[in-house]
């Protein structure tokens, strides 16, 4: 089975605001998804978290590298393409794309070979898996009556991040924290994300100490990107000194990037997101690792339904991994499958037993957020 042709779309009309400085607006293209069309007429989808434009252009070196390739073989192809694009940056944009086609190419693995992907990736740990309400901050009282809200729908662990935290002064940093664990009870799991990865973060190590210590308060799960994404010996420091976990990652791609963090001992949770790190493949090395440093994987996943389901077979074939992040409120992730996401009464996700990612795209309503646009209908 041989790689025929790749084609990438990007979402747009309902980009979901993301709480950065510089907000993202309906119409922005910020996820793009792939398709590995082969020459047996089998199609493997992938997702990417970046724009269609800086995909597109991506592939125009990828394609051609990988084009007659056999499609059954995904470790061996994506690393093919690390090797050989170095010259282009390792990293950044030409990773972004190969983390969509990795995930494309395992699909295609299992639909070919009759298995779910998380099997294919070494085995399956666990069948279900328990999703973490993704949710901006706001007012406290705003930010209350949401949780409360998906808590009713059935979701038993949460994430609140960026908005005004940070930004405004300790005071509401904590009012929002306090509303929070009010809003889900004493038994839910509630994380904290600071959104340091944010334009200008200004939050410095003694700031994310002062606020480490007031989360435990709560019994925060864990403490989210406190400090810039490169800030690798304030995170050491901090996570030396804090009594909650610290958490970080979401913007590193290559297992390369996310060594030293876990030799020096920087993160109790490391956080790659697949549809930007190099893919499935990428990812689960990086799984292997942080377990060797005493560390454990949970996906960031604020991304598409493709996303989330690459998400759980991870999760269903690393040990530790019993978490994943759910982007709440975004029809990328709810409204472009045949069959929507269901929470049982435990608020878990069944991870799909159907060969490949196991599910399978809607392309009617998915033609709302592509233009009109086909990605796997030739």
């Amino acid at each position: 089975m041989k790689i025929r042709e790749i084609r990438a779309v990007g979402l747009s009309g309902a980009t979901p605001e993301g709480g950065w400085s510089n907000e993202l607006q309906a119409d922005d293209v910020v996820h793009t998804l792939l398709a590995v069309h082969t020459d047996e007429g089998l199609v493997g989808i992938g997702s990417a978290f970046t724009s269609e434009s800086l995909v597109k252009a991506a592939l125009e070196v990828l394609t051609p590298l990988c084009l007659g390739a056999n499609a059954l073989e995904p470790e061996r192809v994506t690393e093919t393409l690390r090797q050989h694009t170095f010259w282009l940056g390792r990293g950044g944009t030409i990773t972004h794309a190969i983390s969509a086609i990795d995930i494309a190419l395992w699909d295609l693995f299992g639909k070919a070979t009759g298995q779910p992907v998380g099997r294919l990736l070494g085995g399956r740990h666990r069948d279900r898996v328990t999703p973490y309400a993704s949710v901006l901050m706001d007012e406290p009282e705003v930010l209350a009556d949401h949780l409360r809200s998906l808590a009713a729908q059935g979701f038993r662990a949460f994430k609140i991040g960026w908005g005004p935290f940070g930004r405004r002064g300790y005071a509401v940093d904590e009012a929002i924290v306090k509303a929070a664990r009010e809003a889900v009870g004493p038994t839910a799991t509630l994380a904290v994300d600071a959104g340091g990865s944010d334009a200008y973060w200004r939050g410095d190590y003694k700031w994310a100490l002062r606020t480490a210590q007031m989360l435990a308060d709560y019994d925060v799960a864990w403490f989210e990107e406190a400090l810039p994404p490169d800030a690798l010996d304030d995170f050491v420091a901090l996570r030396r000194s804090s009594p909650v976990p610290i958490s970080g990652g979401e913007v590193l791609t290559r297992r390369q990037a996310f060594t030293p963090f876990l030799s020096a001992g920087a993160f109790d949770i490391v956080q790659p997101d697949t549809t930007k790190c190099g893919g499935l493949s990428e990812s689960r090395r990086i799984g292997w690792l942080a377990e060797e440093f005493g560390a454990r994987l949970v996906p960031h996943g604020w991304n598409t339904a493709i996303g989330l389901a690459a998400d759980l077979h991870l999760a269903s074939a690393l040990p530790a991994t019993d978490l994943v992040e759910y982007k709440t409120g975004s029809p990328y992730v709810d409204d472009i499958l045949t069959s929507n996401w269901r929470l049982d009464d435990l608020g878990q996700l069944a991870i799909p037993e159907a060969p490949g990612l196991g599910i399978d795209l809607d392309e009617e309503r998915l033609a709302r957020y592509t233009g009109g646009r086909s990605l796997v209908t030739p």
